[in-house]
């Protein structure tokens, strides 16, 4: 049987030394952060960043298999530092190679990169701090590391797991979130991916998403063209704000609606991007932020990284289209959820997605890309309930299928394995 493989290791990285945090409480309740409270009690608070750094060891969770690789700091967050892709040498999130704080988290320093995930509120509160964690080898073969912890300021527990399985190519992030107190709390989970950007990228959102809103839907415009003012830029000659390259200040854009589970970027230079995969009824949150690629946006960029460029982040929040919109845990209560996020190639622009096909459409020409090998998969084209297409393949997540059918209209694509069952 084939495995996929989990061990610990050390490893070091470049590191901006942090100074220590404040000695004495800070009791700032009518402090406003990421359009919520900024109280930060207990926690302490870090106000000051170091220009020199060292190389620092860190202990690593590494997960493998023949597709992929990742790489989890647990004192760190549990962030995934790393997530990439062996078949074609691509980190479909953006690794950033060295660890260089900002003060922009709720208690101080935040970095930039891998997957973050935002709980009890946005930014985690211990985005740069140690969470408990464990490693286990699945019956299946597959693997998983668990990192969590129970949150200091609300007594409330949240916990990842994150797994790996031998013949996939996609990451499985299972959510848990448990209120052990006597009295109702609120929440929020937005996983934070972080993606690479140039000009050759746009994000993927579901093809029904027409319009975006802003933080608390205070403003909305058009998608993916804007044709109006939003964030006080003027998009009025019609802008695809799909693309990192057309978005010249800080700006974020949360999907109106959607029907769809996907939501992911590509790099067409590349051609490759993420992925994420989520029951939209569950995870509804799908969200694009950026510095923008202007002044301000390159000024950014050298804040939080030294070589490795500029990024956006693609939030994906569960039980909220938006943000800060919290949920309540009741005392006692659990709340479970889970999302997937996965690399893919060479079909850009995305018609639909799950977590074992991704389906798209160029002009004429049908794409589909797999995350696992599926030897006699069928590709079935119907239109007005009568077959048009029909052909086996070999899909894999190391080469993505292509192929044009003429005369394309009122179709629909179902790509099945070898069993008959929908992908």
């Amino acid at each position: 049987m084939m495995k996929a493989e989990i061990r610990e290791e050390i490893v070091k990285i470049p590191t901006y030394k942090i100074a220590k945090p404040e000695k004495s409480p800070l009791f700032i309740e009518k402090r406003a952060y990421q359009g919520s409270t900024g109280k930060v009690y207990p926690l302490p608070v870090t106000e000051k960043i170091y220009d020199e750094k060292e190389l620092k060891e860190y202990k690593a969770l590494i997960l493998e298999n023949k597709y992929l690789y990742v790489m989890i700091l647990p004192e760190l967050g549990g962030r995934i530092q790393r997530a990439y892709d062996k078949t074609n040498g691509y980190d479909f999130v953006y690794y950033n190679q060295v660890i260089k704080p900002a003060l922009v988290g709720l208690a101080g320093p935040w970095i930039s990169g891998g997957i973050e995930f935002n709980w009890p509120q946005h930014h985690r509160p211990s985005t740069f701090s140690p969470v408990d964690y464990s490693i286990r080898e699945n019956a299946d073969g597959s693997v998983t590391a668990y990192v969590g912890e129970t949150d200091i300021m609300y007594g409330t527990k949240g916990m990842a797991a994150i797994t790996l399985y031998p013949d996939k190519a996609y990451i499985e992030i299972k959510g848990q979130l448990y209120n052990p107190t006597d009295y109702p709390q609120t929440f929020l989970w937005w996983a934070n991916p972080a993606v690479a950007v140039n000009d050759d990228t746009f994000s993927v959102f579901p093809p029904d998403v027409n319009a975006v809103y802003d933080h608390g839907k205070r403003d909305v415009s058009t998608f993916p063209i804007a044709t109006g003012e939003y964030y006080k830029y003027d998009y009025s000659a019609g802008v695809d704000i799909s693309r990192y390259k057309n978005i010249k200040v800080p700006t974020s854009y949360m999907a109106a609606h959607s029907d769809f589970d996907f939501i992911g970027n590509f790099d067409e230079g590349k051609d490759a991007g993420l992925l994420h995969i989520a029951d939209h009824h569950i995870s509804p949150g799908k969200k694009q932020w950026t510095w923008g690629c202007g002044d301000f946006g390159r000024m950014w960029d050298k804040n939080l990284t030294d070589e490795d460029g500029p990024y956006i982040e693609l939030m994906t929040g569960v039980f909220t289209d938006n943000q800060p919109d919290f949920t309540w845990l009741k005392p006692q209560e659990e709340k479970t959820f889970t999302q997937y996020f996965m690399p893919y190639k060479t079909v850009g622009r995305v018609s639909n997605a799950t977590k074992d096909a991704v389906i798209g459409v160029d002009k004429n020409t049908i794409k589909v890309y797999t995350t696992a090998l599926y030897n006699n998969a069928v590709i079935k084209i119907t239109s007005g309930g009568k077959e048009i297409y029909s052909k086996a393949v070999n899909l894999s997540p190391e080469k993505c299928f292509c192929e044009t059918v003429d005369h394309l209209k009122n179709y629909i694509i179902t790509v099945y394995d070898e069993n008959g069952k929908v992908l």
